[in-house]
């Protein structure tokens, strides 16, 4: 260190690098973290697909129109919400939306 800038410049390198998803992950660990976050989600009652995307900032949840109504579908994102903030540790913050889709086709001949 030369100059009176080199210690200041080695500091905030320090702070950066030290906040959440600043380094580069394996491609390994980030596959693995997405494929462990779809499959926390699938394991609650009614959900039926789950995507995880956005570099795993969002999950989106697709489920049962039938099993899973309005109010059960608000919940089940709170409750996805706290499994993941309980088991995993991940950058930053995830975004949960569940999705539910009634779909009613008919044919006039």
């Amino acid at each position: 260190m030369t100059n009176m800038i080199s210690p200041i410049v080695q500091t905030c390198d320090a702070i950066s690098g030290s906040r959440p998803g600043a380094r580069r992950e394996i491609m390994e660990s980030y596959m693995k973290r997405l494929k462990e976050l779809e499959e926390l989600a699938l394991n609650f009652e009614g959900v039926n697909k789950c995507f995880a995307i956005q570099a795993g900032r969002e999950l989106r949840v697709m489920v049962d129109a039938d099993s899973v109504t309005d109010t059960l579908a608000s919940q089940l994102s709170f409750d996805i919400s706290q499994k993941i903030e309980k088991d995993m540790q991940y950058p930053g913050q995830i975004k949960i939306t569940v999705i539910r889709e009634m779909r009613s086709v008919s044919y006039a001949k």
